[in-house]
């Protein structure tokens, strides 16, 4: 397996590829193509024998010098439970130090059970939210009328 940075190109391999990996559900307009052409360092794609197996965009905060932003990650499901995610991220983290940040920030909807312990396990921590939804503290409306999330925050040591 070989991770690099995202190059313009990716977006029309990779942005089919969202809604199939997600099970058919319309996810692709959250990846829109500006990302893949002005956050090239700072987002990756994963590739075996030269087909796109994961892939993670990131960007570093314009407006909080200290802060990275992970928007979107996602692992071929043949290929979930092999770390490919884990060294995404791992990636990531090791860009955003380069850079000076030392807080890295992501969003998941309530319902991705699969993404809240993913991103626990990697060792976010759970930002309090205005609401408890069955025990998960959220942001209700963070992304528009009931559009609820939960926020996540890391610490990069």
């Amino acid at each position: 397996m070989k991770i690099r940075q995202v190059e313009g190109r990716d977006y029309y391999a990779i942005s089919p590829l969202i809604d199939e990996w997600w099970g058919g559900r319309h996810m692709s307009d959250m990846l829109p193509k500006l990302f893949f052409d002005h956050f090239t360092r700072t987002s990756f794609v994963a590739e075996r024998e030269g087909e796109i197996i994961g892939f993670l965009i990131g960007f570093l905060s314009q407006t909080h010098s200290n802060e990275a932003y992970i928007h979107f990650a996602g692992v071929h499901p043949d290929y979930r439970k092999h770390s490919i995610g884990k060294k995404l991220y791992n990636e990531f983290f090791n860009e955003a130090r380069k850079n000076g940040r030392t807080i890295v920030r992501c969003v998941t909807s309530p319902v991705n059970k699969v993404s809240v312990a993913y991103h626990t396990k990697l060792g976010f921590q759970i930002e309090k939210g205005d609401k408890t939804l069955n025990g998960l503290s959220i942001t209700t409306n963070y992304d528009g009328q009931n559009q609820d999330r939960v926020l996540f925050v890391k610490e990069l040591v």
